[in-house]
């Protein structure tokens, strides 16, 4: 089991960058290791050595962040740190360029943007980006695991690399892979997935459909067909375009997501086979919290690192309504970054997290 390591992180001046820091700050392996912060710092800022921390976000104010400061970021920086353990908030362009650089300079990194997700260039085409097919890029693709325990913890637990899910694509994957996994899901009749998040879910830059004249006492879809987590369900669920509809909507509050995902089945089934089959598949899964009478709501998993999932099967015993939440900052970027964390460095996952 692995003691203490070096981390850093680069975007902690963002929504899901302020709760990373919160999570590794106050991480029962890290004491006496807080993360390395590094990021833009103008010349002003420089000069005093940094932006201390609990200016950029006073919650995190105390006495374990005194003398913490967001630092001008450079590879030597995070060399004479001895970082070991890179966790990348940034957007998906920057995380394209510093991956391989990482890499190469012996980190280990948990990227949160959706840079890596990917591996079939079809759904990547998506982000457009730069270095595309190019010898590089695939030879670091094809290091990349997808980043949701519940799946992949064995793979992620030796990876150099880690793609950090998407937030839409964490409650669908989970609320949905233990019932295709089993064959019972008639995906000929196709599956709907409606979900809806809350404002952080586009970052912190405000924009013309986010800030709150637009969000305030509205409720609106987006993203219809073209949202970039649809090819993370398509790879991680194995499904194709025809066998799912996923839109996305934006509620009016600050964080939270819930996905309402219908699904009909190939044979009559029982309230207490579909509940075994979630309770046998996320047996050693601590941060999926099962619903076995009530249906989950935003307001119960919001500001905790669980996603929650419950369901209602029809009188006909053919259809199901699934309901899937999470905190949209943490299950769905910041904590589950930490919980990868757990599992590269052999600690319990959950530690840290409860």
């Amino acid at each position: 089991m692995s003691s203490a390591v070096q981390t850093a992180v680069v975007g902690v001046t963002g929504y899901a960058g302020a709760e990373l820091a919160r999570l590794l700050l106050n991480h029962p392996r890290l004491k006496g290791a807080p993360p390395v912060f590094a990021g833009r710092v103008d010349s002003k800022d420089e000069a005093r050595g940094g932006i201390p921390l609990a200016e950029i976000h006073p919650q995190l104010a105390g006495s374990h962040t005194a003398g913490l400061k967001l630092e001008s970021f450079s590879w030597e920086l995070l060399a004479s740190r001895g970082v070991q353990v890179l966790f990348l908030a940034t957007p998906h362009e920057q995380s394209r360029q510093w991956v391989p650089e990482a890499l190469d300079r012996g980190m280990r990194v948990i990227d949160l943007s959706g840079a890596w997700r990917l591996a079939d260039g079809a759904n990547r085409a998506i982000y457009n980006f730069d270095d595309e097919g190019t010898e590089l890029a695939d030879a670091i693709q094809s290091q990349a695991v997808y980043g949701l325990p519940e799946l992949h913890r064995e793979q992620i637990a030796d990876a150099r690399l880690v793609a950090n899910p998407g937030c839409y694509a964490t409650s669908i994957i989970l609320a949905l892979k233990p019932l295709i996994a089993t064959g019972l899901v008639d995906l000929d009749h196709g599956i709907v997935a409606d979900s809806k998040s809350g404002v952080s879910g586009a970052g912190k830059a405000p924009t013309a459909k986010t800030h709150f004249m637009y969000a305030a006492d509205n409720l609106s879809a987006y993203g219809a067909f073209t949202h970039r987590h649809t090819g993370e369900l398509l790879e991680q669920i194995a499904l194709d375009k025809s066998q799912i509809v996923f839109t996305p909507h934006l509620l009016p509050i600050p964080r939270g997501i819930l996905s309402t995902i219908y699904v009909r089945f190939n044979t009559e089934q029982t309230t207490e086979n579909i509940a075994k089959i979630y309770r046998d598949f996320y047996a050693a899964s601590p941060m999926v919290r099962l619903y076995n009478r009530t249906l989950p709501q935003i307001q119960f998993s919001v500001h905790t690192s669980y996603a929650d999932i419950g369901f209602q099967l029809a009188p006909d015993s053919r259809r199901a309504v699934i309901v899937s939440c999470l905190d949209n900052l943490l299950k769905g970027a910041s904590s589950q970054a930490v919980q990868n964390l757990n599992v590269m460095q052999g600690w319990g996952e959950a530690e840290g997290l409860q």
